[in-house]
């Protein structure tokens, strides 16, 4: 996991991302490989992912326990659950040189 993300910063992060738009969908897929890259790819760019969650992927599980499941496998803080949307941050790691 990584460090973890202070009150301060979680305030600051949904503040600032709580108006903008997901930039991954879970669908009836669920939570496979390809999307865990994704959103790999998408932390190590911006640090922060904003991910909805549609109601076809609801079906068994809890909007709560799929943002965990994500934020585990992706090394993550979960920032915020709300409805069927989340937010994750992982501060990016420094570039070798």
């Amino acid at each position: 996991m990584s460090r973890p993300i202070t009150p301060r910063m979680r305030r600051r992060i949904k503040r600032e991302f709580s108006m903008e738009r997901a930039t991954v969908r879970i669908g009836k897929g669920g939570v496979t490989q390809q999307l865990l890259d994704e959103i790999d790819r998408q932390l190590e760019k911006n640090e922060v992912v904003k991910v909805k969650i549609l109601k076809s992927a609801l079906a068994e599980r809890k909007a709560k326990e799929i943002a965990s499941k994500v934020a585990e496998k992706t090394e993550a803080s979960l920032v915020e659950v709300r409805g069927h949307t989340f937010i994750l941050y992982r501060r990016k790691k420094p570039k070798k040189k």
